[in-house]
């Protein structure tokens, strides 16, 4: 009996590729049915990358096989097993086909291994080692290994089935059951140190989610997606709720004016809440076993994160090392440096949250009450001096035009409205609130299209609303807010709010005229159709038209009859 040396193969096997494709071809040619022409350059790729697996007897070459990875790794094909004619039948084919499924999970513990054959031998020793024949819609839907079927002379045949079946049989080998933990991922030193931990020292089988509400750049998703694989993801999604975010609470929060305390238009609460809901779903749809978050034991976040999960995504575990761990930035750090992770995560004097509804600011000189921001802890800083007309086009409550040039997409419409305001530096201030844990909490920001678009649109309402229209929707917007910010978006009262608050703005329609200037703004004048200080019945402090000065008069007496008679019965009450 032979004794076969079966290993890794490397660069020192190139020789032999012309060899093994020879012999791929010929077993083709004698089972009469089709296999995938291999490239030699692409089989000695593989040989190099150590992706190979090589039967040697002495130095001849015995028997080959390689691995193929597709859909980013999720799946991994065994391909070109083949054994030499005069090494057949000594269970060579199944020794090599054992070594290059270890090889497989060693490279890819956590991708589903398959195979297509049409060799009743092959389907056999793939049986006895733990594969199951499936359907192709159980295979990689990657249409670049589909294509590697042209060459195949039943091409044909896969084609005319819409790649659902075809003559060979499809056969997978899926590795043992890990945790499925879902990670919010912002690419920060506590979601990284999150990704890394649960993949290396747990052994899950991590998928790092970031939800983009519009804080990120096309670069830092880039940077996010190759990171998180370093660290140790087996898949890594970015999912674009900036749509989402607009139409479900943006929008709401222009039709309310919601600032909370008068001051802050609630930028982070509210893209928390969207986000941990776009995080949940994913959840849902890959049946994970958990989420995880990055935030710590001291914040807001935690509630927002953690509520809407147990809501959203109910059973599904809710995982929080840097919480439950009490784990300081340095030892974070440590950690990711001592397994080779290396990222500038320097701790800066202050922290920015960054979105498309503002920017908030940490840190610093915030954490001293008797002390505002410099000019050196804002992002943004002024480019632009003097004075400046922006005109606002507003229908129906929803800003529609920015300087004439009219917007579909309302995200594009802030953006534009953003770097106008920023360029003179205008929607900057300092927020002291109640946080939801109890306690009192202090933040900066610098918000210019929020500061603008709000301003504008409550100065249009001035002119086109009721007076009970303007109390009472002020009176349902300030609980909205509230809601948003003590992370209740999902109380069944919210959608009743909104409902109201779209009834409101029906009259909502016109042009604000505002002018801007260095670090402020002012209300200049509004165009609308539904002006109301326009009218037929008179001029405020001009004429009057609908009634007479007996009938202002008489108005009068009887506005004041109350007051009269309170007085005539305690002549002595002074005020």
């Amino acid at each position: 009996m032979i004794n076969f040396n079966i290993e890794v193969a490397s660069e020192k096997h190139i020789p032999y590729v012309a060899e093994i494709l020879h012999t791929i071809e010929e077993a083709a040619k004698d089972r009469g049915t089709g296999i995938a022409k291999r490239n030699p350059e692409y089989v000695a790729q593989k040989m190099r990358e150590g992706k190979a697996v090589i039967a040697m007897d002495g130095d001849k070459f015995a028997g080959f096989s390689y691995v193929e990875c597709w859909d980013h790794g999720h799946f991994v094909a065994n391909s070109g097993l083949i054994v030499k004619p005069e090494y057949r039948h000594m269970g060579l084919a199944k020794q090599i086909k054992t070594r290059i499924v270890a090889l497989s999970q060693e490279l890819f513990p956590n991708a589903k291994i398959f195979s297509l054959t049409t060799g009743a031998a092959v389907m056999k020793m793939n049986t006895e080692l733990g594969f199951k024949p499936v359907t192709f819609q159980d295979l990689t839907s990657d249409p670049k290994f589909w294509k590697g079927c042209e060459s195949c002379v039943n091409y044909d045949v896969l084609c005319r089935n819409n790649f659902e079946r075809c003559l060979c049989t499809g056969l997978l080998f899926e590795p043992p059951h890990k945790k499925r933990v879902v990670v919010a991922y912002s690419g920060g030193l506590d979601t990284s140190y999150t990704v890394m931990y649960l993949a290396k020292e747990l052994g899950y089988e991590v998928h790092a989610v970031c939800a983009n509400t519009g804080g990120f750049s096309a670069e830092q998703l880039r940077q996010n997606e190759e990171n998180a694989y370093k660290l140790g993801a087996v898949r890594y999604e970015t999912l674009d709720v900036q749509q989402e975010y607009y139409d479900k609470s943006i929008r709401y929060m222009v039709y309310g004016n919601v600032l909370r305390n008068g001051t802050y238009p609630i930028s982070v609460s509210s893209e928390r809440i969207f986000q941990a809901l776009a995080i949940a779903r994913y959840a849902r749809e890959v049946e994970a076993d958990a989420i995880a978050h990055g935030s710590t034991g001291a914040g807001n976040d935690q509630v927002r994160f953690d509520m809407t999960f147990l809501v959203a995504a109910p059973g599904v575990e809710i995982i929080t090392l840097t919480r439950d761990g009490n784990l300081t930035r340095q030892e974070e750090v440590d950690y990711l440096n001592q397994n080779g992770y290396f990222a500038d995560f320097t701790k800066l004097k202050y922290s920015y949250n960054v979105g498309i509804w503002g920017t908030s600011i940490c840190g610093g000189e915030i954490l001293d009450s008797t002390q505002g921001l410099p000019e050196s802890a804002y992002l943004k800083h002024p480019t632009k001096e003097g004075t400046e007309l922006l005109k606002l086009g507003f229908e129906k409550g929803e800003l529609v035009s920015v300087n004439g040039t009219r917007y579909e997409d309302k995200i594009q419409a802030i953006q534009a409205v953003e770097e106008i305001g920023a360029s003179y530096a205008i929607g900057r201030d300092c927020h002291v609130g109640d946080t939801i844990i109890g306690i009192k909490g202090r933040v900066g920001f610098e918000a210019a299209a929020p500061m603008l678009i709000i301003g504008a649109h409550r100065f249009l309402e001035k002119y086109t609303l009721s007076k009970w229209q303007q109390y009472w929707k002020e009176q349902v917007a300030n609980w909205y807010g509230m809601f948003l910010h003590e992370s209740q978006y999902l109380e069944p009262v919210m959608p009743d709010i909104e409902a109201m608050l779209i009834s409101s703005q029906r009259n909502v329609t016109g042009e604000v005229t505002l002018e801007l200037r260095p670090y402020s703004f002012q209300t200049m004048g509004v165009d609308s159709p539904n002006d109301l200080v326009k009218n037929k019945l008179g001029e405020y402090g001009e004429t009057a038209k609908a009634w007479s000065s007996d009938d202002a008069k008489g108005f009068i007496k009887v506005s004041s009859t109350a007051l009269r008679a309170y007085y005539l019965a305690h002549p002595d009450e002074e005020r």
